[in-house]
């Protein structure tokens, strides 16, 4: 059984960072919305922002996740933990997926190497953020900590 700590001390520290995971999504996609204006959507025209390869595309795609991260922050009671789940594993998938693609005429979010390291760094950082936000009531907790103890 994997163990997953329930009412974790730093709790409000990794919600931070995945509001921040969140925020940073959001500035970078309208960053990219107004440097690609006027391309199309999924051009592969070697546009940047922040030093990333962006399309329109990945700028609208960064901006929604972005937006839905900082409301499932918002909203709390375990819907971040869900959403940076669901977020975290979506990124590492799309930063692999962009790694494979990368040289392709397939790149259709205009990836470059930048941006798969900084892609792979915010899902790694929404799964940590995951990991150690549940939140629980103190026989959770107490289950947890048993648990952990027995693993150890």
């Amino acid at each position: 059984m994997a163990h997953f700590p329930v009412n974790h001390p730093l709790r409000p520290t990794y919600r931070a960072l995945g509001g921040l995971t969140g925020l940073y999504l959001i500035i970078f996609g309208v960053l990219g919305l107004i440097e690609t204006s006027g391309d199309e959507f999924f051009a592969q025209n070697g546009a940047e922002a922040l030093w990333q390869g962006t399309n329109l595309g990945y700028s609208v795609i960064s901006i929604a996740v972005g937006l839905i991260i900082l409301i499932g922050i918002g909203v709390g009671r375990n819907a971040d933990v869900a959403i940076n789940k669901l977020f975290g594993y979506a990124l590492a998938a799309l930063s692999l997926a962009g790694l494979a693609l990368m040289r392709t005429d397939a790149n259709y979010l205009s990836f470059t190497m930048p941006t798969v390291i900084v892609t792979m760094v915010l899902a790694l950082v929404l799964l940590t953020a995951a990991m150690y936000g549940k939140l629980g009531t103190e026989e959770q907790a107490q289950a947890s900590r048993e648990a952990r103890l027995f693993l150890e």
